[in-house]
């Protein structure tokens, strides 16, 4: 086994066509260690003193029949396998020290385990498939190597900025949490917009209001348990109308837009979407009791 905080200058993965595993792979090794020098080879040559991944049945290969499958029957491919290993170390100056194993986890919930399934079974994945495209055309005389780099820096755009947001909503949690405990009535007030649903979602809460990057204020009512579904929806007469057809439906002046959806309404301030809230609120009592 190698230790996490081993740095490696070389490393080695197969030639040939690429997948979304092995240049995923090559930008997570990239990214913990910027210097080291990647060769693809069909082979891994004698006495190789390097990092080895999606190649030579090793500890960071999953071609063998015994390779590692995760508890929820997820099996593992050479991403997954490098990212349990040395993940942690892409947080380590990014979250608190408590929360990075939560951020391991859930990064590979949500962005490692759909590449490693795909590149396991092939059931198809749509940003697999956009790395896929990067390999040369079946009558296009060109070299594969030049477009794998190509493939490489595009994944490990996507991977930092993955990262980030990942560790902007650890960020997130903490203002919204704080907005959820001085809710009234259903109603959490964001000081910034901050993505919410992650908290949100665990409380009672039927809106989330927040000033808008467009000026003014938003309210979005919070997703039912049913996909599809909301909470409090606001009032079907309000769906799709704006500036004053949705001021004289509603009643409400300063209220600028409910989306058809139902899902979403803005207002010129923070009290018009409070407003909007309440009345929501009030027409979903009295068709409740009808």
């Amino acid at each position: 086994m190698l230790p996490k905080d081993q740095c490696f200058k070389i490393g080695y993965t197969h030639a040939g066509r690429f997948h979304a595993d092995d240049v995923f792979s090559t930008a997570l090794v990239r990214m913990l260690w910027p210097e080291i020098q990647i060769q693809r080879v069909m082979e891994i040559p004698k006495n190789a003193n390097g990092i080895i991944y999606d190649i030579g049945r090793g500890e960071f290969d999953h071609h063998q029949e015994d390779a590692p499958v995760r508890d929820n029957g997820v099996p593992y491919a050479a991403f997954g396998l490098l990212w349990r290993k040395f993940g942690s170390q892409l947080f380590a100056s990014k979250c608190a020290e408590d929360k990075i194993p939560e951020a391991v986890k859930r990064f590979d919930e949500s962005f490692v385990q759909p590449l490693d399934l795909d590149d396991n079974t092939g059931c198809g994945n749509m940003l697999a498939s956009i790395i896929g495209s990067f390999n040369p055309y079946w009558d296009e005389n060109i070299d594969g190597d030049r477009n794998f780099w190509k493939a490489v820096q595009f994944a490990q755009t996507v991977l930092e900025r993955k990262l980030g947001f990942l560790c902007s909503q650890f960020r997130a949690d903490t203002v919204v949490e704080e907005a959820v405990q001085k809710m009234e009535d259903a109603v959490v007030r964001l000081p910034v917009y901050a993505p919410w649903k992650p908290v949100v979602i665990r409380s009672e809460a039927q809106f989330v209001i927040y000033p808008s990057q467009r000026g003014g204020f938003c309210a979005q009512a919070v997703p039912g348990k049913e996909e599809g579904s909301l909470r409090c929806p606001f009032p079907m007469s309000w769906a799709g109308k704006e500036d004053d057809e949705l001021e004289d439906v509603s009643n409400i002046s300063g209220l600028r837009f409910c989306h058809k959806g139902r899902f979403l309404v803005a207002g010129d301030t923070e009290e018009v979407c409070v407003t909007a809230c309440k009345e929501a609120q009030r027409q979903k009592m009295s068709s409740e009791k009808e």
